[in-house]
């Protein structure tokens, strides 16, 4: 019989891959903000195995269906919009319930997160027209999927963007925060794309009755908190060229607009001063808690919420020829 090491835990196996999906640390940063009174807290979701936040929702949206017999293994075919996080969440959870999937991209897709989509087994559709009239690739995404599903027998359409499910699946995320810290969260700060994650953690905490100031985090130029303008947005998974049918007026109570760049520089920033690699929303949160530190009262819980990791941001956020390229010379960003 073999002797249990010092300080392991007794941990129970997994029951599949679907299981380790959730519990996600979350970590206090004391390094990026030297002079913060505040503590600051990061959710950390890339430790879910595809790599980020949307494999909640993915999990949530095919296993319900599954469950409902709305699909059938070897037989449905699911089919979505995405631009990059939720198209790889929902790869490999059709690939563990073995069914077929088609995933609508557009050209702002990296190559790699097409790779890992194929590596899913996933059949990958590339939108590279954007919408005539707002010069956006959600549109035109969001009529490829309808053409596909009127075309392909046995298709369904999760619809990330409209389906309840979506917020549902992030009442976990936020629950998780809340115990960790004895029900104290005195502010909150949420990236927003489908406002499935900001509408999940806002009912979760309205709910249970907490007083945490919740904190929008917004792209500068979608038109989810504001109008949309001429903004030229690069970094996929943040804002929205269409609102979406899960947003509500009342989610938030404070909005930060973001730019692309500001969300770059964040996200170098926190490799150099905290050691983790993150992906833009990530970035653009960070940034906005840079820009509300006068309002964070000394001692106060702050949330960030981090949806993925940088590893699928090399060839851009991380990419000194991609920022020169699309930004110019930002000195900035490479000093210390």
């Amino acid at each position: 019989m073999t002797r249990p090491v010092e300080g392991v835990g007794v941990r129970q196996p997994y029951d599949g891959i679907v299981s380790t999906i959730g519990d996600t640390p979350l970590v206090r940063l004391d390094r990026i903000f030297p002079d913060l009174t505040a503590r600051l807290y990061a959710k950390v979701e890339r430790f879910n195995p595809g790599g980020s936040i949307k494999d909640r929702v993915a999990h949530r949206l095919i296993h319900s269906a599954v469950a409902a017999g709305v699909l059938t293994p070897r037989r449905s075919v699911v089919v979505e919009s995405s631009s990059g996080n939720l198209a790889i969440g929902l790869a490999q959870i059709c690939r563990y319930y073995d069914l077929r999937c088609i995933c609508v991209v557009d050209a702002k897709t990296t190559s790699q997160n097409r790779a890992l989509l194929t590596a899913y087994g996933a059949e990958v559709d590339v939108v590279t027209t954007p919408d005539p009239v707002t010069g956006e690739y959600l549109p035109a995404r969001l009529r490829r999927v309808k053409e596909l599903v009127a075309e392909t027998p046995h298709s369904y359409w999760p619809n990330q963007y409209g389906n309840p499910l979506n917020p549902a699946a992030h009442r976990r995320t936020m629950a998780e925060v809340v115990e960790a810290l004895d029900g104290r969260v005195d502010v909150l700060f949420c990236a927003t794309s489908t406002c499935g994650t900001l509408r999940g953690c806002v009912e979760y905490v309205r709910e249970v009755g907490l007083s945490t100031v919740v904190v929008g985090v917004d792209a500068a130029g979608s038109a989810i908190f504001g109008e949309p303008s001429a903004v030229r947005r690069l970094l996929p998974g943040h804002g929205a060229a269409v609102r979406p049918a899960l947003y509500r007026p009342d989610l938030v109570d404070h909005v930060v607009h973001v730019s692309d760049i500001d969300c770059v520089a964040s996200c170098r920033r926190l490799v150099r001063h905290e050691a983790m690699l993150v992906g833009g929303s990530s970035g653009a949160v960070l940034a906005a808690v840079d820009a509300w530190r006068p309002n964070l009262a000394p001692g106060a819980n702050a949330v960030m919420i981090f949806p993925d990791g940088g590893d699928r941001y090399l060839d851009t956020i991380f990419s000194d020829d991609w920022v020169r390229e699309n930004f110019g010379e930002i000195t900035y960003l490479w000093k210390g």
